[in-house]
């Protein structure tokens, strides 16, 4: 008899990448949020170089010590003390999340995670036997929570919060004043912050604000060069803490999830970091035209509310559209040429949502508008699809 554990028969795949298998060729794409820019050509270099040198063994579990000291060193602005102890490379964001829970979780501990939200946070904490607990982040907040809102739902089991600032899916993003807020309730009950600032060099109209060197060592933050370097494909990213014994924990299980991460690429990623640091910065000033773009777009059609978001590279609108959820929603765009994401891919919270990622040029955003627009006027007054 064919038998799976119930970890695994609890997960379903995400709405996000059931869309993307969806589409046909010819479908406008907001769908994953992947940048449309390849690496800096230093680092593509420095990568075949690397590998020709015969960088191509296990590395260190905690990674090439040069990157550390050169990641310790970006943030020393916010913790001067930290140095390459802090850091610990991983093999992307996603595995940096995966070891956290498992250094800080037990079966049957809480998580607050916030509601929307990225598709792995809630399958991550279950793998690792405890429970999600979601609060809310609603539009009408510009998707930040309310301490009120947290107060309510935390409780005795739970020993962590995770905050995700620039957000994917919603671009929402906090000033320090509600940093500062979420950074005492944490502290308040003790709990561990998890703080996954994989967009912070994509944010817009102001400068970006960590969870890092907010007086609360208590704290670890994921780390990514996927969206800010457009490394999507090289899954590096890292994991940095002021907490030394979290930091112990952490590359511990990363020796047992993958090891150590890829040892060329440790080396491409420090000659970005070290020649091309401003190139996040480049991609940002096309992104944020892109994000007006969107926004005026969106916010021109009846029935559509936008906010415009000061981070990452993401809409998440609320749609009217009557007798409809937002999974039929957007599979009625798709029928008409557009690609994107129900909200409910991201919670129950995203009902009545869609998201689009602005990974796309502006004439393809503009010829995609022109469907939604179409396509959201010729549903007026419809109850359900054709």
């Amino acid at each position: 008899m064919v038998r799976f554990s119930d970890r695994s028969n609890s997960i379903r795949p995400t709405g996000v990448r059931r869309m993307f298998d969806m589409a046909g060729d010819d479908a406008v794409q907001f769908g994953l949020g992947e940048p449309d820019f390849q690496p800096p050509e230093i680092a593509i270099e420095a990568f075949t170089r690397a590998m020709r040198e015969g960088r191509n063994k296990y590395t260190t579990t905690a990674g090439l010590p040069e990157l550390r000291r050169k990641i310790a060193s970006m943030w020393h602005h916010l913790v001067p003390t930290l140095d390459e102890s802090n850091i610990c490379i991983t093999m992307s964001g996603t595995n940096a999340l995966l070891d956290i829970f498992l250094a800080t979780v037990n079966p049957g501990d809480k998580v607050m995670i916030p509601e929307p939200y990225f598709p792995l946070y809630p399958p991550d904490v279950v793998i690792c036997g405890g429970q999600p607990s979601f609060y809310p982040c609603k539009f009408e907040n510009g998707f930040v929570p309310t301490i009120s809102d947290l107060e309510e739902i935390v409780d005795d089991n739970t020993v962590a919060i995770l905050y995700n600032f620039p957000s994917n899916p919603t671009g929402g993003n906090v000033n320090e004043e509600q940093r500062d807020e979420l950074v005492e309730f944490a502290r308040s009950h003790d709990l561990w912050l998890i703080s996954d600032e994989v967009y912070d060099r994509i944010v817009y109209d102001a400068p970006h604000v960590s969870f890092l060197g907010a007086g609360y060592d208590k704290m670890v933050m994921i780390q990514s060069f996927s969206k800010t370097f457009a490394m999507t494909g090289w899954r590096i990213g890292y994991l940095l803490s002021p907490d030394d014994g979290l930091m112990g924990e952490l590359t511990k299980m990363q020796y047992y999830v993958t090891a150590c991460s890829n040892d060329a690429m440790q080396y491409a990623v420090l000659e970005a970091l070290e020649k091309a640091p401003e190139y996040p910065e480049e991609m940002c000033k096309e992104f944020k035209e892109r994000r007006d773009l969107i926004c005026e777009r969106l916010n021109s059609i009846p029935g559509v509310s936008c906010h415009v978001p000061t981070g990452a590279f993401y809409v998440f609108p609320k749609v009217e559209a009557p007798g409809l959820s937002s999974d039929q929603l957007a599979i009625k765009l798709l029928e008409e040429g557009v690609l994107c994401s129900p909200g409910t891919a991201f919670g129950e919270a995203g009902e009545g949502h869609l998201r689009f990622a602005y990974t796309i040029g502006r004439d393809d955003i503009s010829r995609g508008m022109d469907r939604v627009e179409k396509a959201l006027a010729g549903l007026t007054g419809s109850s359900e699809l054709d």
